[in-house]
């Protein structure tokens, strides 16, 4: 894909709020590459007349810095260290005491041969002097392998907890707790409800605010809060805070130094227990802080940036275990859920989701032409059947995301829902939901998971929804898929993405993306945010693979409209009771509670508080930015509070007149008697 692998990479790096780069470009756009043959050629004769006499014949002499290997790679590929700066550092210090003293063009042409041999591939447009292009090209690693054991880190004061948290029992009823907020989804089941109801239909249009968290930073805010017994933990790309949860005061905060370099800065929160506060981060890395203190417990890379692993999602903590998936199925890694040790990060078990992928192909994929496969990332919460021990995850799309034709079969397991077992990572089940996708259509969500007998449904089930606009439900013992209800616009979906390209909708950032459906079972209600948004997709004449690189095989043009909905659905039947449109995506959590109410929010920045049962607006509350992260309800001192998020929540969407913000946390709740 000459026409658009380095323009996606020139996106990444730029905007980091993005679940999926904003790797929107014209299938017929011009050929572009990150320097050209000649380029490199006239910089190697340079090179040699210029630099090897210090630097080395072979870029590596003692004698001055070297300019080749792992170390000089990585020393470039870290935040505010990147290819346009290393640029300014040769054309402004070299040669020694002569900085300046040659012409740009032959800068560039040293940069050009410094950066091929260092495995960055040539392509067909030459090297120019523009900071944002210069700093979106990533340096490949080469042939290192990631060693988990030699980048693990201890924490200065040890590696077992001083604070608290709740236990795994408390985890097992997280859905019974009222007062705390346990799990980006609440409780293992994913429900997204709170019992709760001092805030209900007959008083939401009262809500105040009650005080503010300001982040560290205009990071990208799409944090899941957790609350533990008044202390609420939230993050962004970096920032780890334990705050107040009634009152918004900061009792600690953390703020991760990436180590490596970092792929998408996206993160949506912590997973919590026994006095540990786990996340993951964009470089990789696997950590543990102090719920006491916020101090360094662990700190373990566990996903490799080099091949685009990134951890956007919430982990999940089930007994001392810690699941979690990378990102990056659009970089074509192989992904895979793993667990971990939750008192040192070591690996107990990991699920590969796409072998025969990363065997070259196989049954399921074929592979007529014999290009590289990748896919099956995962990157939103993991939700369980406790009682029958099984972990469920979401399925990401395949590897080159387009040409479908280039992969024939099923792709196994993109976009699958898999059931593996909690404890082994043992495959027990998986269902298909889009097989062979041709659109970048990953499945994102599995939850909630109901039971018969407790949720108020006839049957136990699973729904399952994603980026393809469809909410389905299966029987969870059958495996049967029950229904499937649009919750966005269908256009052309079974209409082969070709090289002459095709209209589609959803898009690639249409449907329902990292948070799901809510269930409300005073109506046994489904309800979930989309995005409606349609686009023209075409597939590459020609396919390239570059390690880490997005890997999409075509190109996207969007359309300009894009709104969003929030649909109820009958949990039995599918059918729709009642929508709500936004001008803007929803891409917000959405949270149902025991006063009838459902919680949400838009990217237009407004809190909404809706009736459960009618779909009526009772309060739209202005928060100042656009809403793009996880809702919740809790309770302190017997006082019942709403929490969100605000700032920047996902660039894709944003408009020209709107411009970075400091995330930060707010909270409401009735006025005082």
């Amino acid at each position: 894909m000459k026409d658009s692998s380095v323009l996606a990479c020139r996106i990444i790096p730029i905007l980091l709020a993005l679940i999926f780069s904003t790797a929107v470009f014209a299938a017929d756009a011009p050929a572009s590459g990150t320097f050209t043959g000649a380029q490199f050629d006239r910089g190697e004769a340079l090179y040699q007349q210029q630099c090897a006499a210090c630097h080395g014949v072979a870029l590596d002499s003692a004698a001055a810095p070297a300019l080749i290997g792992p170390t000089f790679r990585k020393s470039w590929s870290l935040m505010g260290a990147n290819v346009a700066e290393l640029f300014n550092r040769i054309s402004t210090t070299m040669p020694p005491r002569q900085g300046g003293s040659l012409a740009e063009s032959q800068y560039l042409d040293l940069l050009a041969y410094v950066l091929g041999r260092n495995n960055v591939l040539q392509g067909s447009e030459a090297l120019k002097n523009d900071y944002e292009y210069l700093s979106a090209i990533p340096i490949s690693r080469g042939d290192e392998v990631l060693d988990i054991a030699a980048s693990f880190i201890e924490g200065v004061y040890g590696i077992e907890p001083t604070g608290t948290g709740p236990s795994f029992d408390e985890l097992r009823g997280a859905a019974d707790n009222a007062k705390d907020w346990l799990y980006h989804n609440q409780n293992y089941q994913g429900t997204r409800y709170s019992n709760l109801d001092e805030i209900n239909t007959a008083n939401a249009g009262e809500l105040q605010q009650v005080c503010a968290y300001q982040m560290n930073n205009s990071a990208t805010m799409q944090t899941g809060p957790i609350v533990y017994q008044g202390t609420m933990y939230v993050t962004n790309a970096t920032h780890t805070a334990a705050i107040n949860a009634a009152t918004c005061q900061k009792i600690w905060s953390h703020d991760w130094e990436p180590k490596d370099r970092m792929v998408w800065g996206n993160n949506r929160g912590v997973a919590i227990k026994d006095g540990y506060v786990v996340r993951g981060t964009a470089d990789g890395y696997l950590f543990a802080l102090d719920s006491a203190n916020g101090h360094l417990l662990w700190a373990r890379q566990v996903a490799d940036p080099w091949l685009g692993e990134t951890f956007t999602m919430p982990p999940m903590i089930f007994e001392d275990l810690v699941m979690i998936g990378p990102a990056g199925s659009e970089n074509a890694i192989s992904g895979w859920v793993a667990a971990f040790s939750l008192s040192d990060g070591d690996l107990i078990w990991k699920f590969l989701t796409v072998p025969e992928a990363a065997a070259g192909g196989g049954p399921t994929w074929g592979n007529p032409t014999n290009i590289p496969l990748g896919g099956g990332a995962v990157w939103t919460p993991l939700s369980m059947d406790l009682e029958l021990g099984e972990v469920y995850a979401a399925v990401t799309n395949p590897a080159p995301d387009l040409p479908a034709y280039l992969r024939p079969g099923e792709n196994l397991y993109t976009n699958n829902i898999i059931a593996l077992d909690a404890r082994t990572g043992e495959l027990k089940w998986h269902k298909s939901m889009v097989p062979n996708d041709d659109h970048d259509w990953d499945l994102t969500q599995v939850s909630p998971v109901l039971k018969a007998g407790v949720n108020g449904v006839s049957r136990d089930m699973v729904a399952t929804v994603g980026k393809d606009g469809i909410l389905r439900t299966l029987d969870k013992r059958t495996h049967e898929i029950l229904y499937e209800t649009p919750v966005t616009t269908i256009l052309n979906t079974e209409v082969p993405v070709t090289q002459e390209g095709v209209f589609v909708c959803p898009g690639v950032y249409g449907g329902v993306l990292w948070s799901g459906p809510a269930y409300y079972p005073g109506e046994k209600l489904l309800i979930t945010p989309s995005i409606d948004y349609c686009a023209q997709f075409a597939a590459a004449e020609e396919v390239a693979f570059v390690p880490g690189q997005m890997y999409l095989g075509g190109g996207v043009r969007p359309d300009e409209a894009q709104t969003g909905w929030l649909t109820a659905i009958d949990v039995e039947s599918g059918n729709v009771r009642w929508r709500y449109h936004s001008p803007k995506p929803m891409v917000s959590g959405v949270t149902t509670t025991a006063g009838g109410l459902v919680i949400s929010g838009e990217l237009t920045g407004n809190l909404l508080l809706m009736d459960a049962g009618s779909g009526e607006l009772l309060n739209s509350i202005p928060t100042g930015a656009p809403v793009g992260g996880g809702i919740i309800s809790y309770e302190v001192d017997g006082k019942q509070y709403i929490a969100t998020n605000s700032g920047n929540a996902m660039l894709t969407f944003r408009t020209g007149d709107e411009v970075a913000r400091t995330g930060s946390i707010i909270v409401y709740s009735l006025p005082a008697d």
